[in-house]
């Protein structure tokens, strides 16, 4: 198990610690967002910081060169850099996800040869799962892996792909054989993984999308042209890549993460506006609301990321549908308290706003989480 599982995690250091830690990270972040989000792109200026802040060491191993943080520290930053800019919380969230698989999956030559690159900055990680058509279970995928003499060849197209021509590895999800019988609801059996890095041959990668939100995210295509990687490109046991998706959501790491940052900056920007203006008390109870709403799904992500209750997998699932619901309805009610401020394009409401729409799109998609909860709660 890894770091970011919880196993052997060191003490998570508090919010206001971890503020101090990051603080010029942060104000890289702040200076940038809304630029980054008119522009449509990351600027270089903050993928530098990103890189040289150490941030990215977070969820490897220290004996590779890392913080051996766990899921809670994981949803913290990802929480803190959210309420910053969440494009770049997504693509940390991709980088810390992918480090993890290799931490639990990755043979000892993956290992030595992937994490200390991820941990010093060298490496940024992506995974490269979804495709167009392929529906939001991942169970249809088009994209192949022959074995060849030197290796693995890969064809196929990957859609939406955070960090896409931005990492430096990414995470490629496969088919090396038909389905069989098995009975798998995210992914299928006769699937794979391999870690394909973004200068293989064959690999070409487009940030063109032109999204509404989390537009500075380099969310884009990966194309597999007869991408020749090696034998030990593989991830993981071969055609059981449905069996490492459905481990994932155990780790408590969660997207949810994502959304309560959104949601408690808005938070704080609506309260910020109506003391300001001299707040009446019905607009002050609808701040206090809005404070509610935001501990709560700070309360089920942080129990996620704890791994205390008795089905673990279950409440990261949840944790995710109820923070990323959660902050929509922040946004809207924040929007109203705002007024006409509000609904000028320039506030930063609404950039969070189109962002923190994309959270609940985002494997696994709300509602696949909500049908994989269904089927847990199906009586027998």
């Amino acid at each position: 198990m890894g770091a970011i599982d919880g196993v052997n995690a060191p003490a998570v250091p508090d919010r206001a610690s971890l503020g101090r830690t990051y603080a010029a990270l942060y104000d890289v972040l702040r200076a940038h967002a809304a630029e980054a989000d008119r522009a449509g792109r990351l600027p270089e200026a903050v993928l530098a910081a990103l890189r040289s802040s150490g941030i990215l060491a977070t969820a490897v191993p220290r004996e590779f060169g890392g913080e051996g943080g766990g899921a809670l520290l994981v949803n913290r930053i990802v929480e803190q850099v959210a309420g910053i800019d969440p494009s770049v919380a997504i693509i940390l969230f991709q980088h810390f996800a992918v480090t993890a698989r290799i931490v639990e999956w990755g043979s000892a030559q993956q290992r030595a040869h992937c994490l200390p690159r991820l941990a010093d900055g060298r490496w940024l990680a992506a995974s490269a799962w979804s495709e167009t058509g392929a529906s939001a279970d991942k169970r249809n995928i088009a994209t192949t892996a022959v074995r060849g003499q030197d290796g693995w060849v890969l064809d196929g197209a990957k859609s939406f792909t955070t960090g896409a021509g931005l990492a430096q590895v990414y995470l490629v999800l496969a088919r090396t054989s038909e389905p069989g019988d098995a009975d798998t609801v995210y992914g299928s059996d006769g699937q794979s993984f391999f870690l394909v890095e973004a200068d293989a041959p064959g690999l070409v990668a487009d940030t063109g999308m032109d999204l509404v939100g989390m537009r500075a995210s380099a969310t884009g295509f990966v194309e597999l042209h007869h991408c020749l990687v090696p034998a030990g490109a593989l991830l993981g046991p071969l055609g059981e890549a449905a069996a490492i998706i459905a481990g994932v959501r155990e780790s408590g790491a969660t997207l949810g993460a994502v959304a309560v940052g959104v949601a408690d900056t808005v938070h704080r920007l609506a309260a910020a506006h109506v003391h300001k203006r001299g707040g009446d008390g019905l607009a002050l109870r609808r701040v206090a609301e809005l404070a509610g709403r935001v501990e709560a799904a700070r309360a089920a992500v942080e129990s996620a990321a704890r791994r205390d209750s008795a089905r673990p997998g279950l409440t990261t699932l949840h944790s995710k549908v109820i923070a990323s619901t959660t902050a929509e309805e922040v946004c809207l009610l924040a929007q109203r308290l705002l007024g006409s401020a509000g609904f000028l394009r320039d506030h930063p409401v609404n950039r969070l706003f189109r962002d923190v729409r994309a959270v609940g799109l985002m494997g696994p998609t709300n509602d696949l989480c909500l049908q994989l909860l269904s089927l847990e709660d199906s009586p027998s």
